[in-house]
């Protein structure tokens, strides 16, 4: 077994180095800017399910969605099966992703709020709060603190420009929900080229103020989004410095609403009696996000970047329980079983990462910040930080040290939040179509077995994936010692990160 390690960590090491001379080579002879230091894009999409993209949903009967666009990376690219959201729901997978640590490391768990939702453990208000509960969760944590250095600050060290277009949502809104932070938004964080725009999405008419699109579309038309068309304005410039460009949709994020008829006509048309008119709509909307990826890899092909250009699609989280397809996985945004956290996940660099390739080895986001580092030649680029570079999967899917990694995940809260949680059902299933209750939890995956721990009422679950990806057959009872030491495992992970617990609520009523 010694030399067999070995030999692939020789044989890993050449790869590297036949990969680089490559690189350089075919750079060089196509005259590029950047030289051997590739661009990145970065596009992220809002709550997507893992069936969602259509290449990934049809391997388990999901035939409705279209995504010819995202389905082209994945021709083009590599797709991961095993691809991992840092966290159940928005800012905290963002937030993770910026700094390449765990939301239990940053003790950002939690959506951020306004800033009057500043609380502290022994504020009477936020106690009151859980009257009732078990359990007090962690207050709130409205900003990501400018101490953390952000993937746009490290690489601006690795001598790239840096750039956003669409949702921050990593501090406390401003003047309107999840407006940017003046004084915690990206142009404090890195950022050289930062555009705030909904574009599309229904929240520009719902929250930023903007005129209802009301304009007739035809077959094949879709709405004009400030938000990819900015991003295109970014990619156009005459770029002296390898770039890294951080396009971060709002879609397909509730509100689910469609203004091109034609769309919601055309899967109407194709879904069958049983489906919900929320899923043939959001179909529509996924769509839409699909046709402004489409816009996106054609401007990177019109500005001759591609062969230059490494591009990441994924998703925050796990689709909403209402709208989004996430079979064959259990649970939905919001909690720890697999399809509140595994995600579309697709790598493509022309020349360097296998067209139409697959890997099923454990990456999660908080792995995005150590590989963008390393492609930038970014030294010591893991030290201090909770993932690792995935960058060797580019070319080898058989690394033994992934295919066995820990990941761990921690969401120390209920929800949903206030009154609402007692009016909906406890039972968490497969698109069950409604908002389930997710109670202060967290989990852990080591090769296939996965814990899934709960606070209150100190439960733990155990699932092999391998076996039983739907999490359905709880082995907790039948390998009593695995689960107490993963359990263990899991809680000591979490203490040595610093990680935030719910109390016990002395006030319970």
């Amino acid at each position: 077994m010694k030399r067999r390690a070995h030999n692939r960590l020789i044989i890993n090491f050449l790869f590297s180095l036949l990969m680089i001379a490559g690189l350089s080579s075919r750079l060089s002879a196509q005259g590029s800017k950047n030289q051997e230091k590739p661009n990145i894009i970065l596009i992220y999409i809002d709550d997507m399910g893992y069936s969602d993209v259509s290449s990934y949903g049809k391997e388990f009967g999901q035939n409705l969605t279209e995504t010819p666009n995202m389905d082209r990376l994945v021709k083009e690219g590599k797709k991961f099966t095993n691809g991992y959201a840092s966290a159940p729901l928005c800012s905290p997978s963002r937030a993770a992703l910026l700094t390449g640590k765990t939301p239990a490391r940053l003790n950002f768990e939690f959506v951020t709020k306004n800033e009057t939702d500043d609380y502290s453990w022994d504020d009477e208000e936020w106690i009151k709060k859980f009257e009732g509960y078990d359990l007090v969760p962690p207050p709130f944590t409205l900003n990501l603190p400018l101490e953390e250095v952000t993937v746009a600050e490290a690489l601006k060290k690795g001598g790239y420009e840096t750039a956003i277009s669409g949702k921050w949502h990593v501090a406390a809104h401003n003047k309107h929900y999840m407006g940017w932070s003046t004084e915690f938004g990206p142009e404090h964080q890195g950022f050289d080229f930062a555009k705030e725009t909904f574009g599309s999405h229904p929240y520009s008419y719902t929250v930023g103020g903007q005129k209802k699109d009301t304009k007739e579309y035809k077959k094949g038309e879709y709405p004009v989004d400030a938000l990819t068309n900015r991003a295109i304005d970014f990619l156009k410039q005459d770029h002296k410095k390898p770039f890294f460009l951080y396009v971060s949709h709002y879609y397909v994020h509730t509100p689910v609403e469609v203004n091109a008829q034609w769309l919601i006509d055309k899967y109407r048309k194709k879904a069958g009696p049983d489906l919900s008119e929320e899923r043939v709509v959001y179909a529509a909307f996924v769509e839409i996000v699909d046709h402004y990826v489409g816009e996106l890899l054609d401007a990177i092909d019109n500005e001759d970047l591609a062969d230059d250009t490494v591009v990441i699609l994924t998703s925050d989280n796990g689709g909403h329980p209402v709208y989004a397809f996430t079979r064959p996985f259990r649970g939905s945004k919001w909690n720890v079983y697999e399809g509140g956290i595994r995600v579309p996940f697709v790598v493509r660099w022309p020349g360097v990462v296998e067209a139409g390739s697959q890997s099923d080895a454990p990456v999660s986001q908080v792995d995005l910040k150590p590989t963008f580092m390393d492609l930038a030649g970014v030294e010591n680029y893991e030290q201090g930080l909770d993932g690792k570079s995935i960058v060797p999967l580019f070319y080898d899917d058989e690394i033994d040290t992934f295919k066995n990694r820990t990941l761990y995940w921690h969401f120390p809260y209920y929800h949903p939040e206030g009154g609402e949680f007692e009016k909906t059902q406890s039972h968490i299933g497969l698109e069950t179509g409604y908002v389930s209750q997710t109670l202060p939890q967290s989990a852990m995956r080591k090769g296939n077995l996965k814990l899934v721990y709960f606070y209150d009422g100190d439960k733990a679950e155990l699932y092999d994936l391998a076996k039983d990806p739907s999490e359905q057959n709880d082995l907790s009872s039948e390998r009593p010692w695995d689960t107490q030491m993963m359990k263990a495992e899991l809680l000591q992970k979490l203490h040595e990160a610093g990680a935030r617990f719910p109390r016990v609520n002395s006030k319970k009523n």
